[in-house]
């Protein structure tokens, strides 16, 4: 099966022709028909996060080293069971289309048993720790990470696995605040652009944006957004606290960069709540007395949990959630959809079709 390889970072996706694999156990085998392209794999190809004042955390770091196939956004088909995950009957019936919760764990440790396999401390995620969806094929560990996608486009469904989750989750952390106040969204590429649909859908006041693009601001208007805000405006803070009567109670930073987070905490009302999903990198640096006497939530959020994957899967279909726009290209264009996203050529989302 053809696959493109990070073999060495900064250096592009290489083709590889290897095996299809063979499920055992409680695996099954996935034939891919649709495979987003998202920030975190420019992080995985350069082989690093930025952590400010020049200091890197790598890949080697966390355990993770070349080969690597990339993407974990996978919808795709059923095509083979190993013994175990066959005799679970329909959870691994042949030809089932299924989107792949990718955010996979131990198992063994308290956060697996909790559910929360995002947070495991070994994570197994598809695309990261195991081989991802740039490839005709790929290997899923147990059918439970299956969600049902009929009557979804394959190729929309695909970016709720990454960009639908983690802003989902993130929006579920402001609890009634997104009912009550408008929730200000710094970013407003792939997962901007997603959250402002999941808020939608989730009967929210309405999503404020910025962004330092003004065709990613137009789309942010066109899906719905009541204001979008030129990062670069010199009043930028005030145009957002005029926007939310007098400050923001729930700010979604996608981008986490030092400037996003600063400008979070700016225009922040007493009591605001910010969440960090992004991991553009950099480092903050806060007088500390701001953080009791204002007093304001600063709080990260990773992806999400097969629930929650399942609840936004439930979601879409239940309330037509509109899905961001996409841009299809098949697999052997991968180099030149991530050169794309890295240089910010993307609105919305790309999706690879092998």
């Amino acid at each position: 099966m053809r696959c493109y390889c990070v073999l060495h970072h900064g250096q592009p996706l290489e083709l590889v022709d290897k095996p299809i694999p063979e499920p055992t156990g409680t695996e099954v085998l996935i034939k891919v028909q649709a495979a987003g392209v998202c920030h975190t794999d420019l992080h995985l190809w350069e082989g690093h996060y930025d952590l400010g004042g020049g200091k890197k955390l790598t890949l080697a770091e966390r355990g993770i080293k070349p080969p690597l196939t990339l993407s974990h956004e996978i919808v795709g088909e059923v095509v083979g069971a190993g013994p175990a995950a066959a005799a679970l009957g329909e959870a691994a019936r042949l030809g089932r289309v299924a989107l792949v919760h990718p955010w996979i764990g131990c198992g063994e440790c308290a956060a697996c048993k909790r559910g929360e396999e995002n947070i495991c401390i070994k994570p197994q995620a598809l695309g990261v720790a195991r081989p991802g969806g740039f490839a005709e094929y790929v290997v899923v560990p147990h059918p439970r990470y299956l969600v049902d996608i009929e009557g979804l486009d394959p190729a929309q469904a695909a970016p709720l696995a990454c960009a639908g989750v983690t802003t989902y989750s993130a929006l579920k952390k402001f609890g009634d605040r997104i009912h009550t106040d408008p929730v200000v969204i710094i970013g407003a590429g792939g997962l901007g652009l997603m959250a402002i649909e999941v808020l939608k859908a989730l009967g929210g006041k309405g999503a404020i944006v910025v962004d330092l693009d003004p065709l990613k601001r137009e789309a942010a208007l066109a899906a719905g957004a009541l204001l979008a805000v030129d990062a670069r405006a010199s009043d930028a803070v005030q145009q957002i606290q005029a926007a939310t009567g007098g400050g923001a109670r729930a700010v979604l930073d996608l981008v986490g960069a030092t400037p996003t987070v600063s400008l979070a905490m700016a225009c922040s009302a007493r009591g605001g709540h910010t969440v960090i999903c992004g991991l553009m990198g950099g480092d903050l640096n806060l007088a500390l007395p701001v953080i009791p006497m204002r007093p304001l939530t600063l709080q990260g959020s990773y992806v999400g949990t097969l629930t929650e994957l399942q609840e936004l899967v439930a979601l879409a279909r239940r309330s037509g959630m509109a899905p961001i726009p996409v841009t299809r290209r098949p697999l052997a264009q991968a180099n030149a959809a991530m050169e794309d996203l890295h240089h910010g050529r993307v609105v919305g989302r790309t999706v690879l079709i092998p």
